[in-house]
């Protein structure tokens, strides 16, 4: 690794420790080096909170030395004002005269217009240093920003022979687990990192999930219930607070979207979703469900959990043709990650 590659490393690790707090903004994180040494490093914490840059600048002990120094930063800074003033305003006022850029920041407020002005007050700049890294970090902010739409994962559990639930009897009811107690807390940090979840009527008839982080310290999602025809009552689980919205063809309350009866109503499904600013959008069921949005080429990541035993008849899961991005074993579930070919 060259110089600025060990640098940009270190800011996209510092990064990766807002994943679970930052949403709707990107994760981003920043070091100062002067002389070769690192006198000072930051991330962004929270939306509404100080930016990266911000961070790292303020924990610079002698302000001098940032007038010989060099920031990296694995985001483009920002240009305009939000919930903050442009972090660009403030590098170029502390005379910071060079800058190191992972990745540009493709939100239409900036997308090189942060990189523009600093070369406009005559500040150096080099950007693509570990580029597909960072944007790999914030794929999910990227695609929201880049294809008007969540970045959208599907999520589900079966044995080694590709049975996603058992035979069960007329009217049977609850969650038959199928992967390993380990297992769970890998699944409610999956959806810690997602703004909304999304199951189906079935799904929630016959397994009534809670679709809440218990098993790890993060955000519960905003709840998506796919129930076309109204036919959910309010006894479930998923309806036992706020945090939730109803996708059908009609709507009763302000908690209900309207669901277009067309071949495109997944599409306009995730266009609403767009609309409410949800950046994304993970998907656990049931198969009927997970499969419409496959073969409607609707997914960006699959997460399958494969069991090391076997069910031998029962619903068979989801069919998918994908690449093998990422793969590792917890206990004896073997994880593995798909990206579209």
């Amino acid at each position: 690794m060259s110089q600025d590659e060990l640098y940009i490393q270190r800011c996209l690790e510092l990064a990766e420790k807002g994943r679970y707090t930052v949403a709707p903004n990107p994760m981003v994180g920043a070091v100062i080096v002067h002389q070769g040494k690192i006198i000072a490093e930051g991330y962004h914490h929270h939306p509404g909170g100080p930016h990266a840059e911000v961070v790292a600048i303020s924990r610079v002990k002698n302000p001098e030395l940032l007038k010989e120094s060099c920031i990296y930063v694995s985001l483009e800074p920002c240009s305009h004002f939000g919930k903050t003033p442009p972090c660009s305003d403030l590098i170029i006022e502390k005379g910071i005269p060079e800058v190191v850029i992972a990745s540009r920041d493709y939100n239409a407020e900036v997308n090189g217009k942060g990189i523009a002005k600093l070369q406009a007050a005559g500040i150096k700049v080099r950007e693509g240093i570990l580029e597909a890294e960072a944007l790999e970090l914030n794929r999910r902010f990227f695609t929201f920003h880049r294809e008007n739409r969540p970045y959208i994962s599907l999520k589900w559990a079966q044995s080694a022979d590709s049975i996603m639930d058992p035979d069960r009897e007329a009217q049977e009811k609850g969650i038959h687990w199928i992967s390993q107690p380990e297992t769970q807390v890998f699944t409610h940090r999956l959806r810690a990192e997602n703004q909304a979840i999304l199951v189906g009527r079935k799904t929630v008839e016959i397994d009534n999930p809670s679709l809440d982080c218990r098993a790890f310290e993060g955000s519960d999602p905003l709840r998506i219930v796919l129930d076309p025809s109204y036919q959910l009552g309010s006894e479930y689980r998923v309806f036992r607070d706020q945090n939730y919205l109803r996708f059908s063809r009609k709507a009763e309350n302000e908690r209900d979207r309207l669901l277009e009866s067309n071949s495109d109503s997944l599409s306009s499904l995730i266009k609403t979703l767009y609309d409410e600013g949800i950046q994304s959008l993970l998907i656990e069921g049931g198969a009927h469900t997970l499969q419409s949005f496959i073969d409607a080429g609707l997914w960006d990541e699959a997460w399958i959990i494969k069991a090391s035993h076997n069910l031998k008849s029962g619903l068979p899961a989801p069919k998918i043709s994908g690449q093998i991005y990422d793969e590792f074993k917890l206990g004896k579930d073997l994880i593995q990650n798909l990206r579209p070919l």
